[in-house]
This record gives structure tokens, sequence and C-alpha cells, in this order.
């Protein structure tokens, strides 16, 4: 593997300080905030230009984000295969630069009136091509500065940070074009990228971990990489079962949200600024499921928490096609199922992320991460056509009912795995063992499946 494992406390290095006494955590967060927080101004930004400067038509606007979410699904499994043997902090900093000088030469050219839509295209595929690296890379980057019992806590901040950038990020993009020109709003989206470096960058204790850690032998070709990641998440339960939850999930949200876009105005009767309220109520939901996060897997146990919080924050979606009457009781209710869907959806992807995190040996966290991410993300525009096709054949309602009930699929998955037996402390990877042998809750696999994931790594 490139790099040696830096997750157990006792790997050859002092524990770092607390979490946020720890300069290099702030730092890696600041980055990772503000880089977060370009990317979701950018994804507003990029079609806003090319509604008010280039007159775009939907057709072309659609066109537009579909480009820039291509590279999710065409370089996910390679991005996987090819950080892992690099080194993440480069990688970090190189792709937040390449984001700030696309966003900074969509400027110029917005400038010099050379900006048109094949240009605007390049742009967000290579702001999409590098968000898809970036993301990757700072999910491996964690467990070389944290420690193991820091992981639920590290992604908490993390994804809370990332949350917080969903949500006003796209707020600040339709700002910064409304009271800037087109232009400069792109060169202040790229400002973002560029602060990000400079704070990426000074993190010193991943520099001195992956520079101290030279490669033992000749590395293999990228596909023979990739095929190890996608072997070593279908050799080891907990990792399959996390893959096929997510699978299960992404297919059936997709085919949910779908309908639910054309039930709430065509069915509900809802206004655009009524829909917009209702869908708003996912921001601070999310945020308090991160914030939830840190704290209810050491207290409950992660697998429980993670079976419960699954079935919560997925079984409340099937409140909303029995939604009927007055417009307000009605808005008040959705903004209360969203809150309650994202709180626990959140919940379960910030405990989920760490558990795969805790399993995965440091030299496979990037294949993981972008094999688990692949196998979560492919089947999205085929449940979107599903969604579509049971709306037209059986009614909104009926459809937004069987749609709903499909996500609670991944709750059951997790449930009849070994990911809900595991405990308040995270497990291990395959093969390795706690300095204090025999510590229940502390593995996430049994024999059998260790056995697996020792065979799948060779």
């Amino acid at each position: 593997m490139p790099f040696a494992s830096s997750v157990v406390p006792d790997a050859g290095r002092p524990a770092p300080p607390g979490l946020w006494r720890d300069g290099d955590f702030r730092r890696f967060w600041v980055g990772q905030t503000l880089s977060q927080l370009g990317e979701h101004t950018g994804l507003v930004i990029l079609p806003l230009i090319a509604v008010v400067s280039l007159d775009a038509g939907a057709d072309q606007v659609g066109t537009l984000r579909a480009v820039g979410q291509a590279p999710l699904l065409l370089l996910s499994l390679f991005v996987g295969a090819w950080v892992d043997g690099r080194r993440t902090r480069t990688v970090m900093v190189l792709t937040d630069l390449g984001r700030a000088l696309a966003l900074g030469g969509a400027a110029v050219a917005g400038l010099l009136g050379e900006l048109g839509l094949p240009e605007l295209l390049a742009v967000a595929f290579a702001v999409g091509a590098l968000s898809v690296f970036f993301d990757v890379a700072y999910q491996a980057s964690l467990v070389r500065l944290v420690t193991r019992d820091q992981l639920v806590r590290g992604n908490s901040a993390l994804e809370g940070s990332r949350s917080a950038a969903q949500i006003g990020g796209p707020a600040l993009g339709g700002a910064l074009v409304s009271l800037l020109s087109a232009p400069i709003a792109a060169a202040s989206g790229a400002l973002f990228f560029v602060l990000s470096v400079l704070s990426i960058r000074r993190i010193g204790r991943i520099r001195r971990i992956e520079s101290i850690t030279e490669r033992s032998d000749r590395p293999s070709p990228v596909w023979r990489q990739i095929q190890e990641g996608l072997r070593f998440v279908g050799g080891n339960t907990s990792l399959r079962t996390v893959g096929l939850a997510s699978a299960a999930f992404q297919f059936s949200f997709a085919a949910m949200m779908t309908v639910y876009l054309l039930f709430l105005p065509r069915d509900l009767h809802l206004s655009g600024t009524a829909v917009g309220l209702a869908l708003a109520a996912t921001g601070p939901g999310a945020l308090l499921g991160s914030l939830l996060a840190a704290r209810l897997p050491s207290r409950f146990g992660h697998g429980p928490v993670l079976v419960v919080a699954a079935v919560l924050g997925d079984g409340v979606m099937l409140a909303v096609p029995v939604l009927r009457g007055p417009s307000v009781v009605t808005i008040l209710a959705l903004i209360a199922v969203n809150f309650v869907f994202a709180a626990f959806g959140q919940l379960v992807n910030v405990t989920v992320m760490a558990v795969r995190q805790a399993v995965t040996p440091d030299g496979m966290q990037g294949r993981v991460a972008a094999t688990i991410t692949f196998a979560g993300m492919g089947l999205t525009p085929f449940g979107s056509l599903l969604g579509g096709l049971l709306a037209e054949e059986w009614g909104l309602r009926s459809s937004l009912l069987v749609t709903a009930a499909g996500m609670l699929l991944s709750p059951v998955l997790m449930a009849l795995s070994p990911l809900a037996r595991l405990g308040r402390t995270l497990p291990l990877p395959p093969g390795e063992a706690l300095p204090t042998a025999g510590r229940p809750g502390t593995r996430a696999t049994d024999d059998r499946d260790t056995g697996e994931a020792q065979h799948a790594r060779q």
C-alpha cells in the first residue's frame, strides 16, 4: 500500500491533541469548508451566467448541469485508484488551484466578451472533474490526520460544514450574480478555492506522514487497482452492505424525488415559493444530524444508531402521500417531514463514513470511497426514469408511496448485516488488532468476513 496506516493511535506517532485544539485539523476543516463553499457557489454561478449573459434556454441549462455532474460517474473509480497512490494533501491543493483557474478563466473570458456556451461547458466539466478528485482525497486524508476515536467527530465537523455550504453556497452564488456582474461573480467563487489552498497547504501532519512513507513496490496498473478496490469492498461484509444499502437508497430516492417534485405543485397545488420553503428545511435538518452524529454513536453504538436513524429518516417520507387539506397545514407538515428526513439522513451519512474509514486500510481509502460512491450514484439516472414511468402509469400518490417505501430497503439491508451489531467503539481493518485485545464491540466483521477481506486484499 502507498502509505502506512495512521488510524491506530499507537502506530508510531504521538496522538494528536483534542480535535478542535489541533491546529492541523482546524486548517483542514477551514480548507474543506472554503472548498465546499466554492464548489456549491459555482454550481449556481455557472448556470446563472448561462441564463443572464448567454440567454441560454432550459435545455441548454440542463445540459450544462449534466456535463458538470458527469465526472461523478465517469471518473469516480479511476480517481479512487489514482488518489490511493498519491499524497492527498498535494491532490487537494492542486485540485483547488485547478478549480480556481477554471472559474478565473471564465471570469476573464466573460470580461473580454469571449465566453460562450462551449467554453462554459468546458469549465463546468473541469470543475466537476476536479471536485471528484478533491472529495476522494479529503475523505482519505482524514484517517491520516485524526485518531480512530476522533473519526466520527471529525466527519461530523466536515459534513456539518458541507451541509452549511450546500445551504449557503447557492444563495451566495445567486447574490453574487445579482449584485455583481456575472464574470466578477465567477472570480469571487474562485477566491474560495484560493483561500482553501492557503489553509490546506499549511497542514503539517499529513505532509510528514506521506513524505516519510515510500511506495514499497512498483504501482499496479490502474485497472488492476480498481479491481482490487472492487474486490475488497465485495469481500468485506460490512463494506459490501454499505454499498448495497447506498445503492438501494439512492435508486429509490431518485425515483421518489422525481415523483415528489411533481406531487407538490400538481397534487397539493403548492406555489413555487411554498415548495422552496418546504425543501429548505432539509438544510437545518442536516446540520442537526451532523451534531447528533458527534455524540449518539459513542453513546448508543454505531450499529443501532445506523439502523434506527435510517428507519426514522426514510420512514418519515411515507407521511407525504397522505397529506391533504389546507395549504398552510400541508406546508408545515412538509417542513417537519423534510427536517426529520435530513436530520436522520445526515446522521446515517456521517456514521457510515466513519465506519467505512475505520474498516478500510489506509492504502485502500480512495478506492473504497470511490467504489461506494459509484455504487450509490450509478443507479440514480435509472431511479429517476423509473419515478417518471411510475408517475405516468400509477398516479402521483401511489407512486410516491411505493418509491418512499423502497427507501426502507436500505435499513433492512443494514439490520441484517454485521453493521447492526457494531458497538460504541469503531472497528478495525481486517487483520489488525487493538492494543488491548478482547475489547467487545470493536470489530465490524466476524472471523469469516475477516478472512474474506484479507483474501480480497491479496
